[in-house]
């Protein structure tokens, strides 16, 4: 495609969707994009064209947004697609046979044979997973979770049925002591009243009643962690914004959990959406927030769709717009943005760049998102799971808050568990139980099978060997164990687990991941990769000794120089694993016996 307008016009489905942005900015150029996609299912020359002309965006500038995700095609392909996943999860539960079988019946996967491979769609306990999307006037997506071969063709074939994802669950649900969980698999989702009814909205009177200084002192001396990894102290972020002069404020709810055995804020999402925006509405006020953008994953269709609902449900009783519960001066409001396919856009300073309308490159740092970040305004971003703590503190207050867990890490703790493990799901344990006591509590692995590791933290996590299951799980505990609790990844692996093939897809994940802004990543990911293949195969090209060094070498430099966190842990993984496990001379094993 040419980096310029060509005379090459929209058909007119195209036109009738890229007219609705008519008078907008260019921070509407990924809807736009989801809007055409969603439409014809790909973005042609003539509708990029279009939205060129519309949001007065350079031809080359929108093309490099256009074709930065991996949702967006910018090749002709059927209006029918299905996204296989491929990653970590899926892999250890048969995504390859399944692959395999879809390979000998449709051909090889692409825009022709009508389906894709997928890195992780963030529903791991359920897997193998798939994800069908038909576009249309009223696109239409299924998930299916989990799925077989025969499934996969018939919706290949017929298209998907529908959004509805069924009711999300969790393996505790109706458990007494839940904080988090309280409402998951119990309460209708998409009732406000049910909500409500259950000590909804009570969290944000209280908040009102505090002010923005009394809130921001409570979360503070709740001790509450960022849950996303880097367990940055929340009271800190929001006095820090709360104190900028500058105006206006922004809130940003990083709900784009892309890491490869993450699912937790997709279950808070779907099964409790009014502590989602409650949350929001909260932060909002403490920090001086007039807007909030809920930054979504594209790959979560029922989220979206409760959170949709949610949000118009709430505005409808004063909890989001103007005056909120009554309350003079505080105005404040929420806009979800769909992600496309960008693992990078977990990162806070790219989710910036994606909604502004550029493509999702991390930005370097200083200065920091509160002093200038979205629009270049002070800015919060916390996910999910850091937001829904606040509701708890607010209603049980920071002392009773911080008696739950250790004194260095408070409070509640989800953990995403998947693999190999007979009840996978999302679980909430206090900060400080064991990762045996997790392990337990989800069954173990199945029946007649042997643990054979644990990767904690997701792809950019580390591995804990059977005999380290002693480890508390919290935030000093994983750094002496020289390991993490990253976003809450506990991926099991049995003695079935081919872990040679498991760190590829580690490697080849990073490699596609990379946003190739910086040249420590997007060399270090592809060098990594091809190493990790030679090792791997006991290819005869190289021994053992001259890759591991090579490897340790990149991963060093991506660690020191990369500039931000997928370049600095995209080694983490792999060095844990030759590191903790010794497992580098099985490998040509286990690729002979694959």
């Amino acid at each position: 495609m040419d980096l310029k307008l060509l005379d090459v016009e929209p058909s007119e489905a195209e036109r009738v969707v890229v007219d609705l942005f008519t008078g907008m900015g260019r921070d509407q150029l990924l809807p736009a994009l989801h809007a055409v996609n969603d439409r014809v299912g790909w973005i042609s020359q003539g509708a990029l064209n279009h939205i060129c002309r519309v949001l007065h965006v350079p031809p080359a500038e929108a093309y490099g947004v256009a074709s930065f995700y991996s949702l967006f095609s910018l090749s002709e392909r059927p209006a029918k697609v299905v996204h296989v996943c491929v990653d970590l999860a899926c892999q250890v539960n048969g995504a390859k046979s399944l692959c395999d079988r879809l390979t000998g019946e449709l051909g090889p996967a692409g825009a022709k044979s009508g389906w894709l491979r997928s890195p992780c769609l963030g529903v791991c306990e359920k897997a193998p997973v798939a994800l069908a999307f038909e576009a249309g006037e009223v696109a239409a997506e299924q998930l299916l979770a989990p799925t077989t071969a025969e499934e996969v063709l018939a919706v290949a074939a017929a298209g998907p049925s529908h959004v509805d994802g069924g009711r999300a669950e969790v393996p505790q649900a109706g458990s007494p002591g839940l904080r988090l969980l309280e409402r998951v698999g119990v309460v209708d989702p998409e009732s406000l009243d049910d909500y409500r009814a259950t000590g909804g909205y009570a969290a944000l009177r209280t908040a009102l009643l505090l002010g923005p200084s009394g809130v921001i002192r409570e979360v503070t001396d709740a001790k509450l962690m960022g849950r996303g990894g880097a367990a940055f102290p929340t009271g800190r972020k929001w006095d820090a914004t709360a104190r900028q002069p500058v105006r206006p404020h922004y809130l940003v709810c990083n709900a784009d959990e892309s890491e490869p055995g993450t699912f937790k804020d997709r279950l808070l999402m779907e099964g409790d959406p009014y502590a989602v925006i409650e949350s929001m509405t909260i932060a909002g006020f403490a920090a001086g927030c007039s807007r909030g953008y809920l930054y979504l994953r594209g790959e979560y269709p029922q989220a979206l769709h409760l959170l949709r609902n949610a949000i118009a449900r709430a505005r409808e009783r004063n909890y989001l717009g103007e005056n909120i519960m009554g309350h003079e001066g505080f105005s404040f409001d929420i806009e979800i943005r769909r992600g496309a396919g960008a693992y990078i856009c977990g990162e806070e300073t790219a989710i910036f760049n994606s909604i502004e309308g550029f493509r999702g490159e991390p930005r370097s740092k200083p200065p920091f998102p509160v002093e200038s970040g979205l629009f270049g305004k002070p800015t919060v971003v916390n996910n999910v799971e850091t937001l829904v703590n606040v509701p708890v503190i607010l209603t049980e207050g920071c002392e009773a808050y911080t008696r739950i867990g250790t004194s260095g890490s408070a409070g509640p703790k989800l953990f995403c568990l998947s693999g190999n493990v007979s009840r996978p799901g999302v679980y909430e344990v206090p900060f400080g139980t064991t990762l045996g006591e997790l392990l337990d509590l989800a069954g173990g692995v199945p029946p007649g099978r042997e643990l054979r590791a644990v990767l904690l933290g997701g792809a950019a996590g580390g591995f804990v060997r059977p005999d380290e299951l002693d480890l508390p799980l919290t935030m000093e505990d994983a750094r002496a164990a020289n390991t993490t609790l990253g976003s809450g990844v506990v991926l099991v692996l049995d003695d079935t687990a081919d872990l040679g093939s498991f760190l590829l897809r580690i490697a080849a994940f990073f490699r596609d991941e990379s946003c190739g802004q910086c040249v420590p990543c997007r060399i270090g990911t592809v060098r990594q990769e091809e190493a990790m293949h030679r090792l791997v195969g006991k290819r005869p090209l190289s021994t053992s000794a001259e890759d591991l060094q090579l490897l340790r070498e990149v991963g060093q430099v991506m660690r020191d120089s990369s500039i931000c966190g997928l370049g600095q842990t995209a080694w983490n993984a792999i060095e844990s694993a030759l590191d903790r496990l010794g497992c580098i001379e099985s490998f040509g094993q286990e690729e002979a016996r694959s």
